[in-house]
């Protein structure tokens, strides 16, 4: 399969960027390796398989012998999200596969926003998981990593043995959208907070830095009207670059996979959200029987705890544990205690 056969050159909003054109005609951006050095807590080389002609990045951790853990992220991370979990899984044993969604961390990113979707990342998971054979696979997912990966488990139960769900969601009829979730997909229209200032003014990184509690609310809304960024301790603007780097030099164009995730959120975007496919999935998973733990990050007004002990009370079988402190993205904050909450389970 021909991948990239010659340059061209693209001009966004304040930037030139080399574009790659694959063998569909499709646009797309990487960002450079050196984006990638250094990064804290995240030792593993990349690795790659190509998907429509692009290449889809994934973590390969763990002994190659060893269960299968699948680990999802969501918007606006990539697999650093899942590094402390990736680690402690590693050392217990799991072979870790963290892959990156198309449009996030080493992934390429096409630079047509109108080119992404839910069904879209389904099918490149799905292209990952066969092209690797993965099974007996035990999927970890969160934010848009739900929808996608619960995909995988709905149309592939052969290949999955067990789930652990943390404040994520499947799209049905009886789902209600939080205020949280819908200033979101507000602040992405145009003329929203986010659609005017990320990122010429707001990066990924300071995002990640408000929604982990290692910067706040106000200070994004000061670095908008023009004001310095906050000081950071230096373990902290490491990870702020860390989220960074998947964008590094990429301007306006290389955001456009971040920014079409927040509108495809079905009550917005049925079509693009895949909403009558997310409900099928959630309907057919109410008869899963192996194994389901829900973790939960208490401190989200996104996903609130109210949500997963609903949702964890359609199986009889599965557990629920409650992480206090831990907000929307705890893998961040709580890989660690994660890890070892499931292996207390799956011991037991």
């Amino acid at each position: 399969m021909n991948t990239s056969t010659g340059l061209a050159e693209a001009r966004a909003p304040a930037d030139r960027l080399e574009v790659l054109e694959t063998y569909a005609g499709v646009p797309f951006v990487r960002a450079p390796d050196s984006a990638f050095e250094g990064l804290p807590d995240y030792p593993w080389a990349p690795r790659y398989v190509e998907v429509d002609g692009l290449r889809m990045h994934y973590v390969d951790a763990g002994p190659p012998d060893g269960p299968v853990a699948l680990l999802m992220h969501g918007m606006p991370t990539w697999s650093y999200l899942n590094r402390h979990l990736v680690a402690a899984l590693a050392a217990a044993g799991y072979r870790c596969i963290a892959p990156d969604h198309i449009g996030f961390g080493r992934s390429d990113k096409v630079i047509l926003d109108d080119w992404y979707s839910i069904a879209r990342h389904v099918r490149a998971m799905a292209q990952l998981v066969a092209e690797l054979d993965l099974r007996d696979v035990t999927l970890f997912c969160q934010d848009w990593g739900g929808p996608i990966g619960l995909a995988q488990a709905a149309e592939f139960p052969e290949r999955f043995a067990r789930l652990v769900i943390m404040n994520t969601w499947l799209h049905h009829d009886a789902f209600d959208y939080t205020p949280a979730v819908r200033r979101w997909n507000a602040g992405w229209r145009p003329g929203g907070f986010y659609a005017g200032n990320v990122p010429e003014r707001l990066t990924i990184g300071w995002l990640m830095m408000a929604a982990t509690g290692r910067a706040t609310r106000e200070a994004l809304a000061a670095m908008a009207a023009g004001q310095p960024a906050p000081a950071l301790s230096p373990a902290d603007d490491a990870v702020r670059r860390a989220y960074d780097a998947p964008f590094d030099g990429l301007g306006h164009a290389g955001h456009a996979g971040a920014r079409r995730f927040p509108l495809s959120i079905p009550f917005d975007n049925p079509e693009g959200g895949a909403a009558a496919d997310q409900a099928r999935h959630f309907e057919t998973l109410l008869g899963w029987d192996r194994p389901i733990h829900f973790i939960w990050g208490a401190d989200d007004d996104v996903f609130p705890e109210a949500w997963g002990r609903a949702w964890a009370g359609r199986y009889p079988h599965a557990t629920f544990d409650l992480l206090p402190d831990a907000g929307h993205f705890l893998q961040d904050t709580h890989g660690a205690r994660i890890a070892q909450l499931f292996l207390h389970r799956a011991r037991a």
